[in-house]
């Protein structure tokens, strides 16, 4: 499932990001990379123990604590540090899948998570650089995304992806992957679109008797599928 999630960052937020961003000293985004991946990616990255990286990857993660759709679409266990890119100048990154393991040592610890899913959150305007898509090929086709800044598209983690060559102006964005509760896509998408339902009926009729029965069924594939 492939899921752009509009407003995760205000304007304001988006704002506070980048100038912590710009101000901060960045790296080769190789840093990263695992040995195939390097050899195609070409653009900066800020050091995952960067003081901007963490401060700006606590605002992402508290705006996700609040985000709804977020979590009923990802139903996150595990989400590993947001980390920043940048391109400009030409700058790309080839086709290439995301490791399916990521290491996070933020808290102390060695704490492995899997890669169910993978994140985009944009941080710049789209009139403000010219290329730079993030282009993703899966089995619902190939997608070209280019988002307003402050918008996350959300994708499976073993997506072949790439992002064009950035041509006029930069791209930042924030990119991170996340470890579900629900391992297998096709169950998660039946979840967020059942999910999806639920609500819209609690709206329209909220006495109905069949939300009770809807949200027992839920919670019952729910029990079936989910991994703690």
């Amino acid at each position: 499932m492939l899921l752009a999630i509009p407003e995760v960052l205000t304007p304001a937020q988006v704002a506070q990001a980048r100038a912590r961003l710009d101000a901060a000293d960045w790296a080769d985004g190789r840093i990263t990379a695992g040995y195939q991946s390097a050899r195609a990616k070409d653009n900066a990255q800020l050091p995952e123990d960067s003081p901007a990286a963490r401060d700006v990857g606590a605002l992402i993660l508290d705006a996700l604590s609040r985000n709804s759709t977020f979590f009923s679409a990802a139903l996150p266990k595990r989400i590993y540090p947001p980390l920043f890119n940048r391109y400009d100048g030409g700058q790309s990154f080839g086709y290439h899948v995301d490791n399916a393991v990521r290491y996070d040592r933020s808290r102390g610890g060695v704490d492995a998570v899997r890669t169910d899913l993978s994140a985009t959150l944009f941080l710049s305007a789209p009139e403000d650089y010219d290329g730079g898509e993030l282009v993703i090929e899966d089995t619902f086709g190939t997608q070209r995304v280019k988002l307003p800044a402050g918008h996350m598209v959300l994708y499976p983690g073993t997506s072949l992806h790439k992002v064009t060559p950035v041509t006029r102006g930069a791209r930042v964005a924030s990119f991170f992957w996340m470890q579900s509760m629900v391992r297998d896509d096709g169950h998660r998408r039946l979840l967020f679109e059942l999910d999806l339902s639920i609500r819209r009926l609690t709206v329209d009729v909220p006495e109905h008797a069949a939300l009770v029965q809807l949200t027992g069924v839920y919670h019952n594939l729910l029990r079936q599928w989910v991994e703690t």
